[in-house]
């Protein structure tokens, strides 16, 4: 299904970051309209008006966590371009490479409350002014939500449950013409995740992500999802040689952990990553040394 992005006006969360930013400046190449949504104004003003005037780019502060918030906003985004008919969730945060022993309540919330919470308040948010155009939502998911590494428990569940909302929301919203997708990539840095993927615990983790782990270039993912736009694709998946694990995620599950993540390399990222768990004795638990 071709879908001409020319002329058509696009909300993207997370525009800020390294990926939105990207993207922004690939959409407005292909003549769209861009709506730049981020916590921090006035970088988004510089950045909007380097892609030009408000007719062509506009930055709104907006947060993803909030749904009244997300509401006010696409619907301020609707009333100035005078139509709204995608909208890209691309808003994320990795959390960090650890242990199950040393993970947080406050580092699980922060993001699923993000990347999952705030996928669902942003179709929320946009769906009715998307529907008046019979448009498109699409989301930013991942490989991992595909293919689950140990010690990204909160990311990968985030990821997994942006891939069947998006999966759920497709047959529901295709009854009114809209079409939902997800956009799957291996790892690429972004100012986000630098850090992390050069932590002691990631590194060992998946031996300096080589096989399916080894990351891609940055304008891959963004060309395979202006690419997704426009034909309105279900998944996108970066690099599509991977598109099978989309396909068969339970067996490329299997495969991924006898090929990368092999015990010995396992127990020492949890050694690097994590601290032991310690029973209400105070001796060292049979869960901290897994």
């Amino acid at each position: 299904m071709r879908y001409d992005l020319n002329g058509r006006t696009v909300a993207v969360t997370g525009a800020g970051g390294g990926l939105g930013t990207a993207l922004a400046e690939a959409l407005r190449a292909e003549g769209a309209r861009v709506a730049l949504l981020d916590l921090d104004a006035d970088r988004l003003a510089a950045q909007a008006a380097r892609l030009g005037d408000t007719r062509a780019a506009r930055a709104w502060a907006a947060d993803v966590r909030d749904l009244d918030n997300l509401t006010t906003v696409m619907g301020r985004v609707r009333e100035h371009f005078g139509r709204l008919d995608v909208a890209v969730a691309a808003a994320g945060v990795l959390g960090p490479v650890t242990a199950l022993s040393a993970a947080t309540a406050t580092d699980w919330d922060r993001v699923i409350e993000v990347n999952l919470g705030g996928v669902w308040r942003t179709f929320k948010a946009a769906a009715p002014h998307v529907t008046e155009r019979r448009g498109h939502l699409m989301a930013m998911s991942s490989m991992v939500g595909y293919i689950h590494p140990p010690m990204l428990g909160a990311y990968a569940a985030s990821k997994a449950g942006v891939g069947a909302l998006c999966d759920s929301l497709r047959l529901e919203l295709r009854t009114i013409g809209v079409t939902v997708g997800s956009v799957h990539p291996i790892i690429f840095r972004t100012p986000m995740i630098g850090d992390a993927l050069d932590s002691p615990a990631a590194v060992e983790l998946v031996n300096g992500f080589r096989g399916v782990f080894q990351t891609v270039p940055l304008p891959d993912v963004v060309a395979d999802i202006i690419r997704g736009l426009k034909r309105r694709s279900a998944r996108v998946v970066t690099p599509r040689r991977l598109q099978v694990a989309a396909l068969a995620s339970g067996l490329a599950q299997a495969v991924a952990e006898r090929a990368y993540f092999r015990p010995a390399a396992v127990r020492r990222a949890v050694e690097l990553g994590g601290v032991p768990a310690v029973a209400p004795d105070g001796t060292r638990s049979a869960a901290g040394e897994a």
